[in-house]
């Protein structure tokens, strides 16, 4: 702007200069012509007294003449001229001038001369006797008095030209220097010049737009932000380059990345071959998903193209972790199986004992113990059939019963008196330790859970083993503890016991019975009940497993009242 204003200033001041350089030498060229003027009229007359005198011959006896004279008689014969043959010049009659001067008695005129071939000024003055006197001087003169004068006037203009330049460099600066300490964050409080208020005010209005259309974008980037790092599926944002432009806490977690790799290419993440095509592909314009495994979980990948004026700008990359849901089906095709072949064998076995009964195979004394194999077979499958059904119920999050204040020692105690016969032919000793314990439950749900426990331990106990029951307030929750010291848990399947149809010792799970299913319903009851689940186990020592339920319960299933 200082150089703008530089360069306007000098350039006025340039086109000021010249332009009053030449008024000032046309005033001076007209000045010098008047004075001209003035000049011949005072010679002319100086002249005419001794022409008047002595006729021709005093204008002979002029050594210097400065002018050019003419003489000619009233009928315009010419009888000298100082610069020219009197005798061959042309009859002068027909001259302004010399018209003029016979009717005015002084004459007056501007002209190329014939003689001279240049312009002339003319003053004729009359004599007494009626001829007329002629004193021409040429603008050569006023021209040679002009260019004496041009160099004085150069170096008048190029001083005044440098002083102006000075002048415009400290006028240019004082002039901007305001204006480059304008404070622009807060316009409306400079005070210097009144021509730039408007503009200041509407700086001010742009800034305040501009600090609103700010502020929302930083509320909507931090929306987005709590937006996408709250959720648990990982979203990646990549430009046409593979580049990645952003990405949430998740995604990062997903590629065990410890600090985001924003900036870099995607591909730094995983160099997978279905990572890869489906970049490939959503690059290309096309949406793209796959499967992949990272760190052991499965991980699904929705890719979708980003397009900006109908050309592919980047993508959105969508990570869902699938791994639950891939263990869900794995479990329920596992059920399935399992289920399959728990029903299959009991009926084949059915099957098998009516098929020999009918054939008439069987003796008469004989009968009675196919008879009761079959009964055997039957109830266990209806336990089966039963176990499933309950586990279907509690995976449904369905209860029959409502949510009621129960006494956990009655409970216990009733679970005791219900294995009390199975126990005895097992030789194996029940115990109960505390006291009556109430909190908000479902008392068939809980009733079952500690039954299965308290059989389990049985089943899978030693000769003269104990299984005992512990029950302990803890204030705002309650702990149940079931403690065999039977044959314990290895260490590899502690993790799956509770899996359904898992069984520890596979070689006698026929022998001791059970569907496979009791660990299993412990664990969804628990759950069920809003309860946590704890074991412990050593082979050879034996099992303990703790219950914690809180004492409060509110219910998230409508057809349950709360207690």
């Amino acid at each position: 702007m200082t150089k703008k204003i530089f360069r306007s200033t000098v350039l006025a001041s340039a086109m000021i200069l010249i332009l009053g350089s030449a008024f000032v030498l046309g005033v001076l060229y007209q000045y010098f012509g008047k004075q001209l003027d003035g000049e011949l009229e005072k010679e002319a007359s100086y002249l005419a007294y001794g022409v008047e005198q002595s006729g021709v011959d005093y204008l002979e006896q002029i050594k210097q003449k400065d002018a050019r004279i003419t003489y000619m008689d009233a009928s315009g014969t010419v009888l000298y001229d100082s610069q020219a043959d009197a005798s061959s010049m042309e009859n002068h009659n027909d001259r302004k001038e010399v018209q003029e001067a016979l009717e005015n008695g002084s004459g007056y005129a501007e002209r190329m001369s014939k003689t001279l071939s240049e312009k002339t000024v003319y003053y004729a003055l009359k004599l007494t006797n009626g001829s007329v006197l002629r004193v021409a001087g040429t603008q050569s003169s006023v021209f040679a008095l002009m260019l004496q004068l041009v160099p004085p006037v150069l170096c008048i203009a190029v001083i005044m030209l440098f002083l102006a330049g000075f002048a415009a460099a400290r006028m240019s600066a004082n002039i901007v220097k305001p204006i480059n300490e304008l404070d622009l964050d807060h316009p409306e409080e400079n005070q210097i010049y009144e021509e730039v208020g408007p503009l200041l005010s509407r700086i001010h209005k742009q800034n305040r737009q501009i600090q609103t259309q700010l502020e929302t974008a930083r509320r909507n980037q931090e929306e987005f932000q709590i937006i996408t790092e709250n959720m648990q599926e990982g979203l990646l944002v990549i430009d046409a380059y593979t580049i990645i432009l952003s990405g949430n806490s998740s995604v990062w977690r997903m590629f065990q990345v410890r600090e985001p790799k924003t900036g870099e290419s995607v591909y730094s993440l995983d160099r997978n071959e279905d990572f890869r095509k489906v970049i490939e592909e959503v690059l290309g314009g096309r949406h793209g998903s796959a499967m992949l495994q990272l760190d052991g979980e499965y991980v699904q990948l929705i890719a979708n193209p980003v397009f900006r004026d109908t050309k592919v700008a980047g993508a959105v990359l969508l990570l869902v972790n699938e791994t639950e849901k891939m263990e869900r089906e794995n479990l329920r095709r596992e059920f399935s199986a399992n289920v399959s072949h728990e029903l299959k064998t009991p009926l084949t076995s059915i099957s098998g004992f009516a098929e020999i009964i009918e054939g008439g195979l069987v003796q008469k004394e004989d009968i009675r113990k196919f008879a009761g194999r079959i009964y055997r077979e039957a109830q266990r499958l209806i336990h089966l059939v039963e176990d499933t059904i309950k586990i279907s119920q509690l995976d449904e999050g369905e209860n029959p019963y409502e949510w009621e204040k129960v006494d956990a020692y009655a409970v216990a105690k009733n679970v005791c008196g219900n294995l009390k016969e199975i126990a005895a032919k097992k030789n194996v000793h029940l115990f109960i330790d505390g006291e009556k314990l109430v909190f908000c439950t479902v008392r068939p749900i809980l009733e079952e859970v500690i039954y299965n426990l308290c059989d389990n331990g049985i089943k899978y106990n030693r000769d003269d083993g104990t299984v005992s029951i512990h029950l302990q307030d803890l204030g705002e929750s309650v702990e149940i503890r079931v403690k065999d010291n039977g044959i314990g848990i290895p260490r590899e399947d502690r993790s799956r016991v509770f899996e359904r149809f898992y069984r520890v010792d596979k070689s006698h799970s026929k022998s001791i019975g059970g569907t496979g299913l009791g660990l299993s319903i412990v664990k969804h009851g628990v759950t069920f009940l809003g309860g946590t689940l704890k074991m412990l186990s050593e082979v050879g020592k034996g099992t303990e497993i703790t219950m914690t339920f809180p004492k409060e319960r509110k219910t998230k299933f409508i057809k349950n009242r709360r207690c």
